[in-house]
């Protein structure tokens, strides 16, 4: 209590040294969160892309091109090919506009390669699909709230009514917000994306815009893409590295300018924690002349002053990264109606969140601290 008591002897001070704290773990725990949900969808598509191989149009493979299924035969006869599984992967809704997380998307496959699938996903309620199951759907985690709809109701999804047959338990990746549906039904609503001179021309049922292939035990991923887009014309095929450099990439740089505008703001917190203890300091000279006088020692002075600061890190790191989980939560309960989750505060977010803060206090404590501790007894009794 003698420390709070000394702590608060200039509250506003003290609190508003304590507000600069706050402020600065509010946004390391706001830019974090969205941090931690972006490297958590990184994650899960590195899981998925580790041993397999993604080949969408040549020169298009991010475009969601159309691509002729027959494709899929040709790439089967490549050396180290087990399996190939065509698929269409299209925009929920067509008008959406770009944003920081994954948009709910309809994703359409003939599921050939589930068997040696190493990504599996599980089910809070009813089944998966199977290729017969034309008019029906799987609904990711998320789009629960978005269709509010169980297992068994019907949801419309462009325009086109589909019972519902299955809920994925959350992945907290990219399968959230995804909505799983037969080839042919995906075939049907993706031609309706394409330009009417498009659309005339091409076989519905000959339209896929990706494709995943499944090398055989033992054949490298990276060299069964390379082998792919040397035998195979109008194909563009990635490899798990590729998916690596590119995005994970991006990734790092995104972190570290999220990280780095939170803890700027940290840091200018931790100047405003040196200033006001320095000020208690010069305020308190008599009275530290007159503890070292009676005995105390220069590392008890120390931790006195440590101790404080030490308090004005942890005060300021519980209520910032409390505002911070408001501000999250609030964000992400307003962008509920778009289907947007951006923030997720993890526990090691949380408390490296209040660690950071209260290292950050004990830092800026430390030359007050020994400025204190080095005062002379003499001296300091003299202090006016």
């Amino acid at each position: 209590m003698r420390i709070l008591r000394n702590l608060f002897r200039r509250r506003l001070r003290v609190m508003l040294t304590i507000f600069g704290i706050t402020i600065g773990v509010l946004a390391l725990v706001v830019m974090g969160g969205m941090a931690e949900k972006m490297g958590l969808l990184v994650d899960g598509g590195t899981k998925y892309y580790s041993d397999k191989v993604v080949v969408g149009a040549d020169g298009t493979l991010y475009s969601g091109a159309p691509l002729s299924l027959s494709k899929a035969d040709e790439i089967r006869k490549v050396d180290g090919v087990a399996e190939v599984t065509s698929g269409i992967g299209a925009l929920l809704d067509p008008d959406t506009t770009m944003s920081f997380g994954m948009p709910p998307m309809f994703d359409g496959s003939d599921m050939r390669g589930e068997r040696l699938e190493s990504f599996p996903l599980e089910y809070a309620k009813g089944r998966g699909l199977t290729p017969d199951d034309v008019g029906c759907v799987v609904l990711g985690s998320d789009m629960v709230k978005r269709f509010k709809a169980g297992v068994g109701d019907t949801v419309t999804v462009r325009g086109e009514q589909f019972t519902v047959v299955g809920i994925l338990e959350p992945t907290l990746t990219a399968p959230d917000t995804e909505v799983f549906m037969t080839l042919p039904d995906a075939q049907r609503l993706f031609i309706q994306d394409l330009p009417a001179m498009v659309r005339n021309q091409v076989d519905q049922s000959d339209l896929v815009n990706s494709m995943t292939v499944y090398p055989t035990p033992g054949t490298d991923p990276e060299v069964l893409a390379a082998r792919i887009n040397e035998t195979v014309d109008g194909v563009e095929a990635m490899g798990p590295s590729a998916f690596q450099e590119q995005i994970a990439g991006f990734m790092g740089i995104f972190n570290a300018i999220i990280y780095g505008i939170a803890i700027i703001a940290l840091f200018v917190g931790g100047l405003s924690v040196i200033n006001t203890m320095t000020m208690s300091v010069n305020e308190r000279t008599r009275e530290i002349g007159v503890r070292k006088a009676i005995g105390a020692s220069d590392r008890q002075i120390v931790g006195q002053f440590l101790t404080e600061s030490g308090i004005i890190g942890l005060i300021g790191g519980v209520s910032g990264l409390f505002l911070g989980w408001l501000a999250a939560t609030i964000a992400d309960r307003l962008l509920e109606g778009r289907n947007l989750d951006l923030f997720l505060i993890s526990p090691r977010l949380a408390i490296g969140s209040v660690v950071f803060a209260i290292f950050l206090g004990l830092v800026s404590g430390l030359y007050p601290s020994f400025h204190a501790a080095r005062l002379q007894p003499v001296l300091a009794l003299r202090y006016e």
